[in-house]
C-alpha cells in the first residue's frame, strides 16, 4: 500500500488500555516510544552490520556524556506503512534493508486469538547491494511498562518455557492486582514479557540501561546484569533485552520475530469480582499461551496479512483512499480500548475505557459511537459492552427510570460513578436512546432479537422514558457533555425518537406486533412534530427555541437508514449536508454553532449519509488532513478544533470504531 499519509501516533502495540504503545514521531528513531498516555515506555533497536552500529528505533539518553556513541548513527527510515494489524517500518543502510513489523492480531472473527495480550514483532532483512553482509539485531523494552510510576520498585527474571522460548519476565515486587483505578495511569501489576524463540543464534538478558550504552559502543550483549535487585525503574533502569544474530545475509529476504505480551493476572473487578482475560476461559496458563501463539506464528501472520488486504481493499472502494487510511490508522485503536474477558457464566464482556476524558467502564454513550466497527465483524462485541449495563440497571443500586452512564472507573466495573450519581448530571434520553439503538443494531445485524428478548422489562422501561419525555429534551447532558447543559436539544431529540422506532423495530421480531405499531405510529409522528420545530429553511436548529442562524451535526439520523426505519424524509439529510459543506474549515465541520471544534467520529457519521460517493470523500478529506498536519502527536482525538488542527482532549478512545460505519451501507 503506497500512501503519503503521516499518522499523528504510530501503533506499535496495541493490546488493551493498559499495554499499549506507539510511537508519536515521524521517524521510528526520532522518540522515546510512548504507552498513549503520552508517558515514555520505551524500546530501542539497533542493527550490527558487518560490525557498525546502527540504531532504528528508540531514543537513547546517554549516562556517560563522554561515551563514544555515534548518535547519529541510525539506519535510514525509507517507508512507513500502517495497515489495519501491522504496523510496518522500512529502512535502509550498509547495504542492507531492514524492514521491522509490529503486528498485533486483534482478528474480530477470533476471539481466542483477539484476546491473547501478544504483539509480534518481526525482522526482515536482505542485501541490497549485491553483497553479503554480517547482520546482527539488538532490541530492548524498559521497566517503564509494568509499572505507574518510575519510582516503583521492579524485579525480574529469566526462563526456558517448554526447550521452545525463552522468556524475559519484569513485574512490581508490590504486585498491587486491581488496586488503581483511574484514567492517566499505567498498570502496575502482573508481568512483561519478552519472548524470543531458542536458538544458539540468539541470546537474552535483563541488564540495566547502561548495558544498552555498552551495545551501541561495542555491538556486544552484557551477559551478565550488574546492579542490584529488586530496585525502582528511575534506579539505573532495567531493560529486558535480546540479540538474535540474523547470520550472512544475501539477496533473498531472512526472517526472524519475538514476542511482547504481558500477564495481567486478573484483568477487570466486576461488582467485586476478579476477571480474568477470555484466552484464560478454559483454565490456559499464561506459558502454554505463549507456546501456542509462537506455535501458530506462520498462520496468524498470514491471516493478518489477508485481513490487512481485504480491509484496505474494501474501505478503498467504499471511500477512497483517505478513508482506507484512516480506517487502517485507527482499527486496533478502537479494538484495543477495551478489554475482553468472560463472567462466571461464560458470557463475553468488553469492557471499553473512557481514555483521557474521565476512565470510565462501559461507558454506554463510548460504546454508542464505536459499535460500527464490531456490527461489521462480530455483533457478540457489542453485546458484551451492553451486558455490563444491564447487570448494573437491574440492581437495586440503580435507582433511575433512565439507562445508567458507566458502570465505574476502570479497570473497576462496581456501579456508576459519573456525576456523582446526582440526577442533574445524568443523560438521561442519551443513554436511553443508545441502549436502544444498540439492542435494535445487534437484532439486526444478528437477524433475530433474542438477546433483546433477554433485557426486555429494561428495554420496555427505556422506551416508555422516551416516549414520555424524548421529544423536546429537557437542559440535560449529552454525549457532547464538554459542551455543556442543553435544553430542547434538536439532535438529541431525534436520539429518542429512533430510540421509540428501535423498541418497535424489536416488538416486531419478538411477535409482539400491537405494541410495535404503537410505539412505531408514535415515533412517526413525532419525526414530523420535530421537522417544523427544528426547521430553519436551509437547515435544522440546534435547539428548537434557538435562532435561524444555530445548527449542529445530526448525527444521530445515521440510524434512520441503517436501520431501516425511515421516518424522517430523505431530504432533510440532503439539506443538512450541503449546509455543513458551507460551514467546512480545513480540519472539518464544527459540531455545531456555538465553537469551532468537531467530534471526529460525528464528522464520519454525518459523511456518511451523502447520496455520492464523490461529497462522502469531500467531507472525510478534512479529517484526513488533520490526522496527517496536527502537530497533536498522540493516538487518534476525537475532539479537536477544526482551524487550528489542535487536540482539545481526548485520545486513544475506542469511539474510532464508528469511522467504520460507511462500510455499514
Amino acid at each position: 500500500m503506497t500512501t503519503s499519509f503521516r499518522p499523528p501516533a504510530v501503533p506499535l502495540v496495541t493490546v488493551d488500555p493498559y499495554f499499549s504503545v506507539w510511537s508519536t514521531a515521524d521517524y521510528l528513531y526520532e522518540e522515546h516510544t510512548r504507552h498513549w498516555t503520552n508517558k515514555t515506555q520505551g524500546m530501542v533497536g539497533m542493527a550490527v552490520i558487518d560490525g557498525k552500529i546502527r540504531r532504528f528505533m528508540g531514543k537513547m539518553d546517554l549516562l556517560d556524556c563522554s561515551a563514544d556513541v555515534e548518535e547519529n548513527a541510525k539506519l535510514v527510515q525509507t517507508n512507513l506503512t500502517v495497515e489495519p494489524v501491522t504496523t510496518r517500518y522500512t529502512f535502509e543502510g550498509e547495504g542492507i534493508e531492514l524492514q521491522v513489523e509490529f503486528t498485533t492480531p486483534l482478528l474480530l472473527d477470533d476471539l481466542e486469538v483477539l484476546s491473547r495480550p501478544v504483539t509480534y514483532v518481526t525482522f526482515l532483512a536482505r542485501a541490497i547491494d549485491g553483497l553479503e553482509h554480517q547482520l546482527k539485531i539488538y532490541f530492548d523494552v524498559t521497566g517503564e511498562w509494568c509499572v505507574n510510576t518510575p519510582e516503583q520498585q521492579v524485579t525480574w527474571s529469566s526462563s526456558v518455557i517448554n526447550q521452545q522460548l525463552h522468556a524475559l519476565t519484569m513485574g512490581t515486587v508490590e504486585q498491587p492486582i486491581l488496586k488503581l483505578a483511574g484514567d492517566d495511569t499505567r498498570i502496575d501489576w502482573g508481568y512483561m514479557y519478552l519472548a524470543v524463540p531458542l536458538s544458539p543464534q540468539s541470546q537474552s538478558v535483563v541488564q540495566s540501561v547502561s548495558g544498552r550504552e555498552h551495545y551501541a559502543r561495542t555491538g556486544e550483549l552484557k551477559v551478565k546484569e550488574e546492579g542490584h535487585e529488586p530496585r525502582a525503574v528511575s534506579d539505573h533502569m532495567p531493560v529486558m533485552a535480546t540479540e538474535m544474530d540474523m547470520g550472512h545475509v544475501h539477496e533473498e529476504t531472512i526472517t526472524r520475530y519475538l514476542m511482547l505480551a504481558y500477564d495481567d493476572i486478573h484483568s477487570i473487578e466486576y461488582f467485586h469480582q476478579p476477571l480474568n482475560a477470555y484466552w484464560r476461559k478454559d483454565g490456559m496458563t499464561f506459558h502454554d499461551m505463549l507456546i501456542m501463539a509462537a506455535h501458530q506464528y506462520e498462520e496468524i501472520r498470514k491471516r493478518c496479512d489477508s485481513f490487512n488486504r481485504e480491509l484496505l481493499q474494501e474501505s478503498q472502494e467504499a471511500g477512497g483512499a483517505s478513508y482506507r487510511d484512516i480506517l487502517a490508522l485507527t482499527y486496533r485503536q478502537a479494538i484495543a480500548a477495551h478489554k475482553l474477558v468472560v463472567d462466571e457464566a461464560g458470557e463475553v464482556l468488553f469492557f471499553s475505557k473512557e481514555n483521557f476524558s474521565n476512565g470510565c467502564i462501559a461507558t454506554v454513550d463510548v460504546s454508542y459511537p464505536s459499535i460500527p466497527l464490531f456490527l461489521k465483524y462480530n455483533p457478540e462485541m457489542v453485546k458484551g459492552m451492553m451486558r455490563p449495563i444491564y447487570k448494573y440497571a437491574k440492581s437495586s443500586e440503580w435507582s433511575f427510570d433512565f439507562a445508567p452512564h458507566d458502570v465505574g472507573t476502570y479497570p473497576k466495573a462496581n456501579g456508576q460513578v459519573y456525576g456523582e450519581n446526582k440526577l442533574e448530571y445524568q443523560m438521561p434520553i442519551e443513554e436511553c436512546g443508545n441502549m436502544l439503538l444498540m439492542a435494535a443494531a445487534v437484532s439486526k445485524y444478528e437477524e433475530h432479537a433474542e438477546f433483546a428478548r433477554e433485557h426486555w422489562e429494561l428495554l420496555t422501561k427505556w422506551a416508555f422514558y422516551l416516549l414520555q419525555h424524548g421529544l423536546d429534551p429537557d437542559n440535560q447532558l449529552c454525549t457532547d457533555d464538554f459542551a455543556g447543559h442543553l435544553a430542547h436539544n434538536a439532535n438529541l431529540s431525534i436520539k429518542a425518537i429512533l430510540g421509540i422506532a428501535a423498541y418497535a423495530y424489536m416488538c416486531d421480531q419478538i411477535e409482539m406486533k400491537t405494541e410495535g405499531a404503537v410505539y412505531r405510529e408514535a415515533a412517526a409522528k413525532m419525526a414530523k412534530e420535530w421537522e417544523s420545530m427544528a426547521d430553519a429553511d436551509d437547515h435544522y436548529k440546534l435547539t428548537f427555541d434557538s435562532s435561524n442562524e444555530s445548527w449542529s451535526l445530526k448525527y444521530n439520523l445515521v440510524w434512520d437508514r441503517l436501520l431501516g426505519f425511515n421516518l424522517f424524509p430523505k431530504e432533510i439529510a440532503v439539506k443538512e449536508l450541503n449546509y455543513y459543506a458551507r460551514q467546512q474549515n480545513r480540519y472539518g465541520t464544527p459540531l455545531d454553532s456555538r465553537d469551532t471544534y468537531t467530534k471526529s467520529d460525528w464528522l464520519v457519521w454525518c459523511a456518511s449519509m451523502s447520496e455520492t460517493q464523490e461529497q462522502f470523500e469531500q467531507m472525510i478529506l478534512p479529517l484526513w488532513q488533520f490526522m496527517n498536519e496536527t502537530t497533536s502527536r498522540v493516538p487518534v482525538t476525537d475532539w479537536y478544533d477544526t482551524l487550528t488542527g489542535k487536540q482539545l482532549n481526548f485520545q486513544n478512545r475506542s469511539v474510532v470504531g464508528g469511522f467504520f460505519i460507511h462500510l455499514l451501507k
